[in-house]
């Protein structure tokens, strides 16, 4: 399911990305004439899963508001190397000004896409999702969460106002597992939040699973512990696993039984997808 995106967000983003790269203005863009028209065209030049259409219109509403974008691709569409995906003609001058944002969000949401895919293909057919994790991109967070489900990923919670998630750090200041369980059951309760608790071994899963833990993110386990886990485990709590994984892995860690596998270079490590836009003059 995609994670709906409140429509602010997007304009917020795309207001942001438009203040520092035009500033006053776009005195480049002036070289050309203001009643100049032109065609252009966005093309992929590798095989991607697109994501960040409502971003690239964003970009053109606010820039270029009399520009028309005809999309040949769906947002989440597998494409090809060279494939077109969308043409846009209006304004020149706006068209260009929009140009470097409209890709900015484009390439950028469209790798988060892509490398979900990739790491939900890997999996296919086991138990284990595809999670992301808060590792975003400053000011990203939502629009990044969005590309992971549309790659087929699910979320983890969105901010540290969402959800507790207990670590090392707050089991030694509660002073044991059992104690910090109890103190996170007292702030949960309010507020609904959900409480997940980190452990670096087998005896501290044994220890959360006794302190009532339901959610228990297994750190740095090999395949031979995060077996010993899920046995240990019985079904009693969600099992995610974390850090280490990466697509040459990712199978072994699945195949283990874990419920979930959570992937921090889904938004903090990626490589942005390489597109182009050709322009045009028109009449």
């Amino acid at each position: 399911m995609l994670l709906a995106v409140d429509p602010t967000i997007i304009q917020q983003n795309v207001r942001t990305a438009i203040e520092e790269d035009l500033g006053e203005a776009d005195y480049t863009a002036q070289l050309i004439s203001h009643t100049q028209q032109a065609e252009a065209t966005i093309i992929a030049r590798e095989t991607a899963v697109i994501c960040g259409i409502p971003w690239v219109e964003e970009c053109f509403k606010q820039i270029a508001p009399n520009a028309k974008i005809t999309w040949q691709v769906k947002e989440g569409e597998h494409v090809a190397a060279n494939q077109l995906l969308c043409t846009i003609t209006g304004n020149a001058r706006e068209i260009l000004s929009a140009e470097r944002c409209a890709l900015n969000f484009l390439q950028t949401l469209s790798a988060t896409a892509t490398l979900t895919k990739q790491y939900v293909e890997a999996i296919k057919g086991t138990h284990a999702r595809i999670m992301d994790t808060r590792k975003t991109l400053p000011g990203l967070r939502v629009a990044q969460k969005y590309a992971v489900t549309v790659g087929g990923g699910l979320n983890q919670r969105l901010g540290l106002y969402d959800g507790i998630l207990i670590k090392e750090n707050h089991i030694a200041a509660a002073g044991s597992i059992a104690a910090v369980m109890e103190d996170a059951a007292k702030i949960s309760a309010p507020h609904n939040l959900s409480i997940q608790i980190e452990v670096e071994n087998l005896q501290e899963l044994e220890q959360a699973l006794n302190a009532g833990a339901k959610l228990i993110l297994l750190d740095n386990f090999d395949s031979a512990t995060l077996e010993a886990a899920v046995k240990i485990n019985a079904k009693r709590a969600i099992l995610e696993a974390s850090g280490g994984i990466d697509l040459s892995n990712v199978r072994e860690i699945a195949l283990t039984g874990v419920d979930r596998i959570s992937i921090g270079s889904l938004t903090k490590n990626i490589q942005a997808i390489d597109l182009s836009l050709r322009f045009s003059l028109g009449a």
